[in-house]
């Protein structure tokens, strides 16, 4: 509608979130610990500016025709999107899966949202960043919280993961196959 980039009208949200709670809370002393800057202080800011350059990135890469030329590369070298997308996933366990769906958008943006291309792309993109515990945001969450050590999840999550992983895989394509 406007041409702006989603992260624009995330931003926008957040400030039209952030005056009605000020608004809402100002003048009573109880709310204060309700306020925008005492909430600031457990947030962790830091992650929601990674995500907001991550989208930022995202965008500039597109802008640039980047993400179509490697969807077009890709299909060159890949023909089957199945296979390409398979490892996509296997790539979210290293490379954060927010990116990778973000430019996944961005590829393949020629399909249409109830494509079943989609759903393979949202499991293989999500599943796959859990196959190693730095992959996701919520894994390295939890290696904090759970003080988890990154070798103790790769000996012993890992490749349950990874089996869980191909399985998946393997019936969608199945399910494919059958027309489902």
């Amino acid at each position: 509608m406007t041409g702006l980039p989603p992260v624009f009208g995330a931003f926008l949200a957040v400030g039209v979130v952030w005056v009605l709670t000020e608004v809402l809370h100002r003048g009573y002393p109880e709310r204060e610990h309700l306020r925008v800057h005492q909430v600031l202080h457990v947030v962790d800011v830091s992650s929601l500016l990674f995500f907001v350059g991550i989208l930022l990135a995202v965008d500039a890469l597109q802008s640039a025709h980047l993400l179509g030329e490697l969807a077009r590369w890709l299909d060159r070298v890949i023909p089957a999107k199945e296979v390409t997308i398979s490892l996509l996933g296997l790539l979210s366990a290293v490379v954060d899966n927010v990116p990778l769906t973000a430019a996944c958008m961005k590829m393949y943006a020629t399909y249409p949202p109830d494509h079943a291309l989609w759903m393979l792309i949202a499991y293989a993109v999500g599943t796959g960043g859990s196959i190693l515990v730095i992959g996701s945001a919520a894994g390295v969450v939890a290696m904090n919280a759970e003080k988890l050590e990154f070798f103790w999840y790769l000996l012993r999550v890992s490749p349950l993961a990874l089996l869980g992983y191909g399985v998946g895989i393997a019936t969608f394509l199945a399910l494919q196959a059958l027309g489902w």
